[in-house]
């Protein structure tokens, strides 16, 4: 593959994500034809990917790279499992969340209190899902009891048994599907764990998104920030 080639397919996932290109040298891998993650509030994969998969610029996804490789930030929209068919809490791990129990994107599960977040409140939100592939099916996510520690590897039984929020084929806008949720109350870092799964095939798609409530979000940077939308759909 030829270093243009690779750099075109490295741009185009950048604008699929939704922002600017943070460089344009050391291009040096290609981003996977997958699906979407959340991005508002952002999720871990999308907020490294966004800081440059080569040179992160936050300790945590710094720390991301070194436990898993830059490929994992390329292929943003990837972490998934092909046969969920619903079984979530069967076929991932405690401590292995955020990756879907993927190798691969192992360094989105290091328990860290310095991963970027978004500062949320309380109440009624608009979340946004970026879809590189539009399918039909539903989003639950799920949000931290208030005990969570974000600095131990993450279980399930730290996620509240119920999705605060939920939403079936919601609409598509500017390539990002876009739906309603109201948080419950809580304070300090938390997170919320997104689960997409498909209705037209067994496939699930999982996201990580760190989140601090009253109080600045940490990590620093416009990765701690939701990705704006881009002006069309990939």
């Amino acid at each position: 593959m030829t270093a243009i080639t690779t750099a075109r397919r490295r741009l185009a996932g950048i604008f699929a994500l939704g922002v600017a290109p943070l460089a344009l040298t050391g291009l040096s891998a290609s981003p996977a034809a997958a699906h979407g993650s959340l991005t508002d509030p952002v999720s871990r994969v999308s907020a490294c990917f966004a800081e440059g998969p080569e040179s992160p610029k936050s300790a945590a996804c710094r720390a991301a790279v070194a436990a898993g490789g830059t490929q994992a930030l390329y292929d943003w929209n990837g972490v998934n499992i092909a046969n969920a068919a619903g079984k979530h809490r069967e076929l991932i791990p405690d401590g292995k969340l955020c990756s879907a129990g993927n190798d691969k994107f192992k360094g989105l599960d290091l328990p860290r209190a310095d991963w970027p977040a978004t500062t949320m409140n309380a109440g009624s939100h608009t979340f946004r899902f970026r879809a590189t592939a539009p399918h039909r099916g539903s989003f639950a996510l799920y949000l931290t009891k208030a005990g969570y520690d974000p600095a131990k590897p993450l279980k399930w039984s730290d996620l509240e048994e119920k999705p605060f929020a939920q939403a079936t084929d919601p609409k598509l806008e500017n390539g990002s599907y876009t739906f309603g949720g109201t948080l419950p109350e809580r304070s300090g870092r938390q997170l919320i764990y997104t689960v997409w799964q498909r209705s037209d095939s067994p496939e699930a798609f999982y996201a990580c998104s760190d989140v601090v409530f009253g109080a600045a979000a940490g990590g620093g940077g416009p990765a701690a920030a939701a990705p704006p939308a881009p002006s069309a759909s990939a």
